[in-house]
């Protein structure tokens, strides 16, 4: 059985078959491309669970391709790890910022890359935490935690996956701090724990898509130097 359908995107054609040839082996569907060019176009007539995505390529490189795959129809329903030299806290940020899920530096070992596409993979079980199958939050949100499915005043919001596990974890501890490295361990896996940039980009996303005022937030509330908090009125 496969354990998923991956897309390599990288110029490098020596890298396209080493990653190729260690994803197969590692029961892995792969295609690759060459551009991030190539890759939209590969999406637009295929579905892949997760892009490996280089960010240095000539023409559109992967901070861009990763923005405008997440905009389109299927963007949200995969994972996207960036694969880079770079190792700024900024550039970090803005490949978070722009869609992905994860970051990997190069060069990188071949259990570290495949530990980091199990995480990215990885989904929270439904049965993890008590948790109600709807929320509604007072200002017209409402959470839908079976169908995965989010709408605010009477209009849908797209969240990634990692984004939707992110917020269900701390709605299943509503109204208690949830420490960075709990929160993370939670949603990416056990070998995360000090990755906290992972965590401020993806509550200001969530905070953009559910809160009536991001700048003020009400319900993803932050708790200086320990965690965040859920706040769920009774």
């Amino acid at each position: 059985m496969s354990g998923g359908r991956i897309l390599v995107v990288d110029d490098d054609a020596q890298i396209r078959r080493v990653m190729r040839t260690t994803l197969v082996t590692h029961s892995y569907e792969v295609d690759d491309a060459r551009s991030g060019e190539e890759a939209l176009e590969k999406m637009r007539t295929d579905q892949f669970d997760l892009v490996l995505l280089d960010v240095n390529m000539p023409g559109m490189g992967g901070v861009e391709a990763c923005r405008v795959i997440r905009s389109g129809r299927s963007g949200f329903d995969l994972a996207i790890i960036m694969l880079t030299v770079r190792n700024t806290e900024k550039d970090k940020i803005e490949a978070l910022d722009a869609g992905a899920d994860d970051y990997v530096t190069k060069p990188f070992s071949t259990p570290e890359l495949l530990a980091r596409i199990r995480a990215a993979l990885r989904r929270m079980p439904q049965t993890a935490g008590t948790v109600p199958q709807r929320i509604k939050l007072e200002e017209g949100t409402e959470i839908d935690f079976q169908s995965r499915h989010v709408s605010t005043r009477g209009r849908n919001v797209r969240l990634t996956p990692k984004e939707f596990d992110l917020l269900r974890y701390l709605v299943i501890h509503p109204n208690k701090t949830i420490e960075h490295r709990e929160l993370l361990q939670a949603v990416w896996g056990p070998d995360y724990g000090d990755e906290l940039e992972y965590l401020r980009v993806f509550v200001n996303q969530l905070r953009k898509k559910i809160e009536p005022d991001p700048a003020n937030p009400r319900y993803l509330l932050t708790e200086p130097w320990v965690g965040y908090r859920f706040y769920l009125p009774e």
